[in-house]
Formats: C-alpha cells, sequence, structure tokens
C-alpha cells in the first residue's frame, strides 16, 4: 500500500499474525521469513521499550513517521517531550544476520522481562516482542473484553463508525 506525503510515496507496512519464538542463549531472535518479506528483507530494524511491557521493532520508514507525528506537537509540550527524550533515547539499531536474526540488547530484555520464550506479534506499523507468559496474561485479561474494546476503537466524536 502506498501513501501520499506530499510529492513522496511512502510504502505502508501491513504487519499482522502471532509469532511464537524462542531466544537463543545470545539474546538472538529470528525473525520468520514471511516477517522478513512484509518488513522488505530490511538490513536493520529499530528496537525501544513499547507500552505494556513489550518491545516496538520499527523499520526506518516507520520510525520516521512516528517522529513525524512527534514533531507535530511543540516543544512546549512536556509529555510529547518527556515521551521524545524516554523513547528515542533508548531506541537501538539492530542488524540483521545473514540467518535474519536480530540481538535484542541485555537491557532492552530486561526491560520487557523477555525469557526464552516469546512471542512476536504484528500490530500493523511495527512489530512487538512480548514474553510468552506475559503474552498470555495480557491475552487473557483482555480478550473478553474485546467486543466492546473494538467498539470504542471504531467510535469518532459525535457518531459511531461502522466496522
Amino acid at each position: 500500500m502506498l501513501a501520499r506525503s506530499g510529492l513522496l510515496e511512502v510504502a505502508i507496512v501491513l504487519l499482522t499474525g502471532t509469532h511464537c519464538r524462542t531466544l537463543d542463549d545470545k539474546k538472538r531472535l529470528t525473525l520468520p521469513k514471511k516477517v522478513r518479506e512484509m518488513l522488505g528483507e530490511p538490513t536493520a530494524l529499530y528496537m525501544a521499550p513499547g507500552l505494556d511491557r513489550c518491545l516496538w521493532v520499527h523499520t526506518e520508514a516507520e520510525l520516521e513517521r512516528l517522529a513525524a507525528r512527534l514533531d507535530e506537537r511543540p516543544a512546549t509540550d512536556t509529555e510529547a517531550r518527556l515521551f521524545r527524550r524516554l523513547y528515542f533515547g533508548q531506541t537501538e539499531l539492530v542488524e540483521l544476520d545473514k540467518a535474519g536474526r536480530i540481538l535484542i540488547p541485555e537491557r532492552l530484555a530486561q526491560g520487557a522481562g523477555l525469557g526464552h520464550e516469546v512471542v512476536l506479534l504484528g500490530v500493523r506499523d511495527h512489530l512487538e516482542i512480548w514474553d510468552a507468559a506475559h503474552w498470555e496474561d495480557y491475552r487473557a485479561l483482555h480478550e473478553p473484553r474485546f467486543d466492546a474494546v473494538a467498539q470504542a476503537a471504531f467510535e469518532t466524536r459525535g457518531s459511531q463508525a461502522r466496522v
């Protein structure tokens, strides 16, 4: 899918799926071939702490898109400034090796509580890496609310959007 931004056309990545994975002793994660293809066979990705105790993984283009959205907020906006510092200050460039593996920096792995078993989620424009047990707890807690959350997510101000 292409989006027009001024005179520039930018490919929008649509990432989906749940992939159960195992980290090796060096904290390397093998990205499934299907995921690498969806990402356009990158040689590097950007990894950062995400919300709800997971890691976010972005392509450079998606990280630039996120940065551009944040740049719309004034430098005097305390929350945006705090997020910029905490997010971009902890973001790491991670390279893919020939086997399609990325090395998760120890600091980020500890912050997300990653164990040996992890889950890789496609979440539209980015990937998320969760500790497998934490993901199952999160999913079990929130899945019963899926219908209500979906309705609220698609509501627009003053009206309801149809799904």
